[in-house]
C-alpha cells in the first residue's frame, strides 16, 4: 500500500514522535514498514520517516543508493567526526525544493531492526546525509531549517504558498 506523503505546513512534521516499544514490533508493524518502502520508491525517495505518512512514531526507512534497506526504529545517532559534508538535500514533503546543508560525515547509528534487534553501524557519506534527514523528521524538523538565513530567504515565499496550500486542502478534507 502506497501511503499519502504529508507536506510542509502539516502539523504531524513538526511533533516530536513517541518512541516505538518492543511489544508493537508485530507482523502488522512489519507490514506498515513494508508499505513505508513501497511508499518510499513509489515517490523516488531514498528515505521515508514515519511522521511523513502521518504516523508520530519514532521510525524510517532508507536505502544507501546500493539497494540495501534499512528499517530503523529508535533510532540513536552520534556523530563519529568533527569533519562535515555539505550536500544538496530535498524531501518529499517539501516537494520541489533542494538546498545545500551542511551535516557530520560520519555518525553512528543504533537503532532496533523490523525483528526487535538491536543494531549499531558506522554511517558515511550519503548514507549518513540519510540517516541523520529522516532522524530530524523525529525530531519534528525539516532539512528547511538547517539552511543558511540567505537560501531560506529565497524559498520563504514558495514555503508560505505551501504551507498556505497544505492548510487549504487539510481543511476541506476534515
Amino acid at each position: 500500500m502506497v501511503f499519502e506523503i504529508r507536506k510542509y505546513g502539516d502539523d504531524v512534521l513538526k511533533q516530536i514522535a513517541k518512541e516505538v516499544e518492543l511489544s508493537e514490533i508485530n507482523d502488522e508493524f512489519r507490514k506498515f514498514l513494508d508499505d513505508m518502502v513501497e511508499t518510499m520508491y513509489e515517490t523516488d525517495g531514498i528515505g521515508l520517516a514515519a511522521p511523513q505518512v502521518g504516523v508520530s512514531k519514532r521510525v524510517f526507512v532508507c536505502e544507501d543508493g546500493s539497494g540495501k534497506i534499512r528499517k530503523i526504529i529508535n533510532p540513536v545517532i552520534e556523530s563519529l567526526t568533527e569533519e562535515t559534508q555539505e550536500f544538496e538535500e530535498g524531501c518529499l514533503s517539501v516537494p520541489g525544493i533542494y538546498k545545500k546543508v551542511e551535516r557530520p560525515k560520519k555518525v553512528m547509528l543504533k537503532y532496533l531492526n523490523e525483528n526487535g534487534e538491536a543494531v549499531e553501524e558506522i554511517a558515511e557519506e550519503l548514507l549518513a546525509v540519510v540517516v541523520q534527514h529522516e532522524n530530524d523528521h523525529l525530531n519534528g524538523i525539516l532539512f528547511v531549517e538547517k539552511i543558511s538565513p540567505m537560501a531560506k530567504r529565497l524559498i520563504a515565499k514558495k514555503l508560505a504558498n505551501m504551507k498556505k496550500e497544505t492548510k487549504r486542502i487539510m481543511e476541506e478534507n476534515e
